[in-house]
């Protein structure tokens, strides 16, 4: 079986701290690693198009909420694991460069949303059709199959740690 880069990881643990060698520990060590990769391939989109990541993160949650396009800023928040502060300064940013709208809500006056603009719109689906086709990209390489059987794997083990769909 050909090896990667956390088995030499992991054989020099299991040389110096046996014990700590599990397949937890290489389960989250190659998570960690994909992430990574896949952290890499966003920011490398994200930057060649002016954005920022967490700002990527905003214009796709408000896209895929589909029309109007709005959600509360504490809902993008929560969503996005983002501090109230984080998210003030990208939704900030993201008004600043006309790409979303902040209305008050008319039943509600305490409550505020953020909506995509027509530009924003638009530039979340030039975002979004960018960072997917690098994740493609990054992942031409392995079996279509063994792709969804990953994903599969993972939404298990995610489920099995607690991180259930709201629905």
């Amino acid at each position: 079986m050909p090896r990667d880069q956390i088995d030499e990881v992991v054989d020099e643990w299991r040389a110096q701290l046996p014990d700590v060698v599990s397949p937890s520990m290489e389960l989250g060590k190659r998570v960690h690693r994909l992430a990574g990769r896949l952290q890499e391939a966003v920011r490398n989109e994200t930057a060649a198009l002016g954005l920022t990541p967490a700002e990527f993160d905003v214009l796709s949650a408000l896209r895929r909420a589909g029309p109007p396009y709005a959600r509360k800023p504490s809902d993008l928040a929560s969503g996005l694991l983002l501090t109230s502060g984080g998210i003030s300064n990208v939704l900030r940013r993201l008004q600043q460069d006309g790409l979303i709208e902040r209305a008050a809500d008319p039943a509600d006056a305490r409550v505020a949303w953020v909506r995509l603009s027509e530009s924003g719109v638009a530039a979340a689906e030039k975002v979004v059709r960018a960072v997917t086709g690098a994740q493609a990209r990054l992942f031409a390489g392995a079996d279509p199959a063994l792709v969804a059987q990953a994903a599969d794997r993972l939404r298990d083990v995610l489920i099995a740690l607690g991180d259930i769909a709201k629905d």
